[in-house]
């Protein structure tokens, strides 16, 4: 895996006019991902009345929701936010926050410290991990604050009418299902390059001491895997812990009782100099993030891809179901 290191942001003056010109770029370049975009009036009268945050996202489905929730949320509680949400890769995003042209996006534990700090060992402990990039960003000027429960992390799924028929409900178990005579026609669907990765495939197999045949082990793409795995083409398939189709096609997530998979729990990461100017942001946006547990996160997720729901539409509906917003 290449990783590319970023250097540490460069202090900016805050106020809309040190990122007009960058924003206008990435606004232009992304308006048909950012599609509600100014949807919600911001800057009303709350405690975050005359802040200027712009907040981003990557363009997949939990981003975009997560992205809007806080959108929407900071600009109930007084702030003016740019919505900056669906900018392509965490890469991208990610050197558009140290850029200081984005001020604050919601990341992923795990991808922080083995992608963006190049890091070939996770920490298993999720509080541990969480401390640890707080602390390597904090070198960086970017805070990480309000870790949410959910956990976004790799695992295996299998349809629940065939976990059932197979007696199995963690990767411990696997080992013996493979050398019974139940064992010798399942299928494991993978992503490429989770099927050669140290903590992909081959990592899995060490650790829980099982050996797939090389023919019993199918590479498709990501949406493939689900599709196949919930219509019984695959018997495990190799899936995100969050992903509204887990509930959608009545799959069950093996337990993982090693650990092996690391924590992938998401929290804001932000700009020091918009954190020192409005700490307030950090209380205001923690009985949120407490809210987001990874089931709650698969069935805001389903509503998008599963119902065809728009995201927007979705973090709405959770703020005032929540008692976050009103009408």
């Amino acid at each position: 895996m290449s990783v590319r290191r970023n250097p540490a942001p460069k202090p900016v003056a805050r106020g809309r006019s040190r990122r007009s010109g960058a924003l206008a770029v990435l606004a232009t370049a992304t308006l048909a991902l950012a599609g509600c975009a100014g949807q919600y009036s911001g800057g009303s009268e709350g405690p975050l009345e005359g802040a200027e945050i712009a907040f981003g996202s990557k363009d997949f489905t939990e981003q975009k929701v997560l992205g809007q929730i806080a959108v929407q949320y900071l600009r109930s509680q007084g702030a003016d936010v740019w919505d900056q949400t669906g900018l392509v890769s965490s890469q991208a995003v990610r050197d558009s926050l140290t850029r200081g042209d984005i001020d604050a996006y919601w990341e992923y534990t795990g991808t922080a410290w083995i992608t963006y700090f190049g890091n070939d060992e996770p920490i298993a402990d999720p509080e541990k991990q969480f401390e640890a990039v707080r602390d390597a960003d904090a070198k960086r000027g970017i805070a990480w604050i309000d870790k949410a429960p959910l956990n976004n992390t790799y695992a295996f799924a299998i349809k629940r009418s065939k976990a059932e028929e197979l007696g199995i409900d963690s990767l411990d178990q696997i080992k013996d299902l493979i050398a019974s005579p139940k064992g010798k026609d399942l299928t494991f669907c993978v992503e490429s390059e989770f099927a050669n990765r140290p903590d992909g495939m081959p990592g899995v197999q060490r650790t829980y001491d099982f050996r797939v045949p090389a023919n019993r082990v199918l590479r498709l793409d990501t949406g493939l895997i689900y599709s196949q795995t919930g219509n019984g083409t695959c018997t495990f398939g190799e899936v995100f812990e969050t992903d509204g189709r887990i509930k959608g096609l009545d799959l069950v997530l093996l337990k993982d009782p090693k650990k092996f998979f690391p924590p992938y729990n998401a929290a804001i990461s932000i700009r020091d100099d918009v954190l020192e100017e409005h700490p307030e942001i950090e209380p205001i946006m923690k009985p949120i993030a407490d809210k987001l547990t990874t089931e709650q996160m698969q069935t805001l997720n389903a509503q998008v891809d599963i119902d065809g729901r728009l995201p927007d539409k979705v973090a709405r509906d959770w703020l005032r179901d929540e008692g976050f917003v009103e009408d």
